[in-house]
């Protein structure tokens, strides 16, 4: 559907799983592509099962009117059952269709139960394959979704010729990040080198047990340094965080979720933010430390190495993060330099979403 060329386009946002990752997205699209005609509907974060699975139901019985009017665009994120929407909405289908994956439900570690449903994988491949342009954050992320998807299909009961679709998919699939927005000024407050940051969710993806053994072990080898532990924490928080916070009370500096302005400022005064996860697309939260001053140290695995350069990066195992943090630790000198995060902002991608938005192409 094209729009005459004196009308903004009108666009579409659905949102099914409303997490903070996605609001972020959401909430940045929006307020940097004013070129456009908004109309966005989305659905909290919890239940999560009933959410990917339910949304087109959801949408059906409370926003009839809203999804029945002509659009030019209908930008929707990855949980949204977008299939199921186009044959209960067809003007929808006559919209120009595009899809972002934050995330994909292929590439969670198996023993995450809310992410292990058949349905939930199956929502997101039918969303690509209906959708008219496939956009990921990381190159990890496409590949982890079409590798994942293929490897799910192998375990279905029909052989299906999978193969040279997927492939396909992956060809015309498109990366476009997360950007995160500009910093108005430098940091404020005095940073500490050998202040250790964790600022991700408490949840076992995120693997909390490989890093709190490492700053057990430098603790116990008398390394001196300090913890900050922040981060959003869910009802269900691993035990190694509680036992965390009594063997490293001595180091500790923050505990816990803090409101916007003091986590701010925690991450200004960070000397190393740390990741150990075994989950991860792009992370938002360590870049947005980096951006901060904070020297990124992640594995050398999953979205990070076509991130992060080397001297950021340690091996992936305990003994490799001890190693790398006992040197930037005792040898503050030693640490890099401050990691150049303008290519991770709003303005190095502006340009390039607004083009997808008003033009359905992605320079």
């Amino acid at each position: 559907m094209n729009a005459p060329l004196n009308r903004r386009k009108r666009v579409l946002l659905l949102s099914a799983y409303d997490a903070v990752s996605h609001r972020y997205w959401a909430d940045s699209v929006i307020r940097h592509v004013e070129s456009v005609e908004w109309t966005q509907l989305r659905l909290p974060a919890r239940h999560f099962l009933w959410r990917v699975r339910g949304n087109p139901l959801t949408w059906l019985f409370k926003e009839h009117e809203t999804l029945s009017r002509p659009y030019d665009v209908v930008l929707v994120t990855s949980m949204v059952d977008l299939a199921t929407l186009i044959g209960l909405f067809p003007s929808l289908g006559q919209a120009h269709k595009i899809i972002y994956f934050h995330e994909n439900q292929f590439a969670y570690p198996a023993s995450e139960a809310q992410h292990s449903s058949v349905e939930s994988k199956m929502v997101n491949l039918y969303a690509a394959l209906a959708a008219d342009t496939v956009i990921f954050n990381t190159a990890y992320n496409r590949d982890s979704f079409v590798d994942g998807a293929r490897a799910f299909l192998k375990k279905m009961p029909e052989n299906l010729p999978a193969v040279k679709p997927l492939e396909a998919l992956r060809k015309r699939a498109r990366v476009l990040p997360v950007p995160i927005m500009p910093l108005d000024g430098r940091h404020h407050g005095q940073r500490h080198p050998r202040r250790i940051l964790w600022n991700h969710r408490w949840e076992f993806d995120k693997n909390p047990e490989d890093f709190f053994e490492v700053l057990f072990e430098l603790s116990d080898q008398g390394v001196a340094f300090e913890l900050t532990v922040v981060g959003q924490r869910f009802r269900h928080v691993p035990p190694i965080f509680a036992e965390a916070e009594q063997r490293l009370a001595s180091h500790i500096t923050a505990w816990g979720p803090l409101p916007e302005g003091r986590y701010r400022a925690e991450l200004d005064k960070a000397g190393i933010v740390v990741s150990t996860t075994w989950h991860e697309f792009q992370g938002l939260a360590i870049m947005e430390a980096a951006q901060r001053g904070a020297r990124p140290l992640v594995p050398d695995r999953l979205c990070f190495p076509a991130l992060y350069p080397k001297a950021y990066r340690y091996d992936g195992t305990r003994g490799g993060l001890y190693d790398q943090l006992y040197r930037w630790l005792t040898t503050p000198t030693d640490q890099p330099e401050p990691l150049n995060t303008a290519q991770w902002e709003w303005p190095a991608w502006q340009a390039a979403y607004s083009s997808l938005l008003t033009e359905g192409v992605l320079d």
